[in-house]
């Protein structure tokens, strides 16, 4: 990826993660919970994505993708680590609500997870601006 490329990748992704966050909003407020809670969870995953590629790293699972985030960004203070705990919170929510059976979740798990998800990609679109 030439340096063009790359930087239309990361802004592409960045507002496709924020896009995400939106629709995860539209679904909670209709009582789509486990909707909402895989499209926050993609949300997080594409502003990681654009962070990875930022530092021209890569991964080719989401398993992949949690590990060269803790190894490179979280276990390094480039992000804190409460923001990689809630990354590994949503993204072990996902897989229950997308895969186990009779797994629903409900307003109050689902709430406080937008701003939280928001204040993520705020943090790692300042971090991948800095280009």
């Amino acid at each position: 990826m030439n340096p063009t490329e790359r930087k239309d990748y990361i802004t592409h992704r960045i507002e496709t993660a924020f896009k995400t966050v939106e629709a995860a909003r539209l679904l909670s407020e209709n009582g789509f919970w486990n909707s909402a809670v895989n499209r926050l969870y993609y949300a997080l995953f594409y502003a990681v994505n654009a962070l990875i590629v930022k530092y021209d790293l890569r991964a080719k699972t989401h398993e992949g993708v949690r590990q060269v985030f803790g190894l490179h960004f979280i276990k390094t203070d480039i992000i804190p680590k409460e923001m990689g705990r809630f990354f590994t919170r949503l993204y072990v929510k996902r897989q229950s609500g997308d895969y186990d059976d009779f797994i629903t979740f409900d307003k109050a798990a689902v709430e406080d997870l937008i701003p939280t998800a928001n204040e993520f990609i705020l943090t790692i679109e300042k971090i991948v601006v800095k280009m």
